[in-house]
């Protein structure tokens, strides 16, 4: 394919779907990412498209929402690793929020298989994915149906998530920045998912590597609220990435890091909710260390304690050896 005509088609993708990563266009176009870099610092150069850390968005800052049938083509490896990881932070018979998209829909088809899991939702593709799983309780929000990504939205929505209590939140949104957090480009999703987050415990965002760095017009979840970000392995060149991800680690963010080669091996989280899918062979975990206290090298006290015992010891025995020279 030559360059004006892999151009094209990278450009019309962008414009299709408002934000891909350089993963995806390289798969499209078939061709390496290298390749595609240099097209896109290419288009960004003539004002067709903006550069975002690991892929391409429209121009003008922000990017747009993308639907349904086209996100859900979008680095579908990376989701499904990010999903194997994210069900292994659920536990038997716990109480947990699942918000709308793509990767989250990926999650729910894990849970499938989770005794006694309870699982609210404002999303019928969540709700679909376990509408068969007898051992999970599925809760639906009330609300207007958005069709561009079939979740209930509104006031009806917010007000049925209130007084609501459990453990953990999972979400996704379409962009993530140690800055602001985690972003979306609707209004009315943004505010459902904030009811999401206040009825948590902990907030476990779901968000492959093309989204890192990307701002988007609407905050959902300020960084300081989130407990535990769940991404894919970013390219090895990809500097930025790296830099956002070690932002967020400081920020207080714990980072969760899964491959996304594929090849099942049929095993799954500690909680076995595999939910019938296949988990990649190659899978890792990576947690990015967070700062902390110093910590005390082992035996470092009790070589002190032993210290100052025998400074204890050496000073009775002077004490002793003055008051027989007195009794003298």
């Amino acid at each position: 394919m030559f360059a004006a005509e892999r151009r094209q088609l990278i450009l019309e993708m962008v414009r299709a779907n408002g934000a891909v990563s350089l993963r995806e266009l390289a798969r499209v176009v078939q061709t390496s990412e290298v390749t595609v870099r240099r097209d896109v610092r290419a288009l960004e150069a003539e004002g067709l498209l903006d550069r975002r850390h690991g892929g391409a968005v429209l121009p003008g800052g922000f990017t747009r929402e993308s639907g349904f049938p086209q996100k859900s083509h979008l680095a579908t490896a990376e989701k499904t690793a990010i999903a194997d990881l994210a069900a292994g932070f659920v536990e038997e018979g716990e109480a947990i929020v699942v918000g709308a998209g793509t990767t989250t829909q990926e999650l729910a088809r894990r849970l499938a298989r989770v005794p006694g899991l309870t699982v609210v939702t404002n999303s019928l593709l969540v709700a679909q994915a376990l509408a068969h799983a007898n051992r999970v309780e599925v809760v639906m929000t009330g609300g207007t149906l958005r069709g561009s990504n079939y979740a209930l939205v509104g006031s009806g929505a917010e007000q049925s998530l209130q007084g609501l209590r459990v453990s953990k939140a999972f979400l996704s949104g379409s962009g993530l920045t140690a800055e602001r957090g985690l972003s979306t480009s609707n209004m009315l999703s943004a505010s459902v998912d904030r009811a999401l987050v206040q009825a948590a415990a902990e907030v476990v965002v779901l968000a492959d590597h093309s989204k890192l760095g990307t701002d988007t017009m609407f905050q959902t979840v300020p960084t300081d609220v989130i407990t535990r970000l769940v991404t894919d392995e970013p390219p090895a060149h990809d500097d930025r990435c790296a830099t956002e991800l070690q932002a967020l680690a400081d920020q207080g963010v714990q980072i969760a890091v899964a491959g996304a080669s594929g090849g099942a091996t049929g095993a799954s989280g500690p909680s076995g909710a595999s939910g019938g899918e296949s988990v990649p062979a190659r899978q890792q975990r990576r947690d990015v260390p967070l700062p902390g206290p110093r910590r005390q090298v082992p035996g470092a006290a009790a070589g002190l304690r032993s210290a100052a015992a025998l400074s204890d010891q050496n000073a009775g025995a002077e004490r002793a050896r003055v008051a027989d020279l007195r009794r003298r």
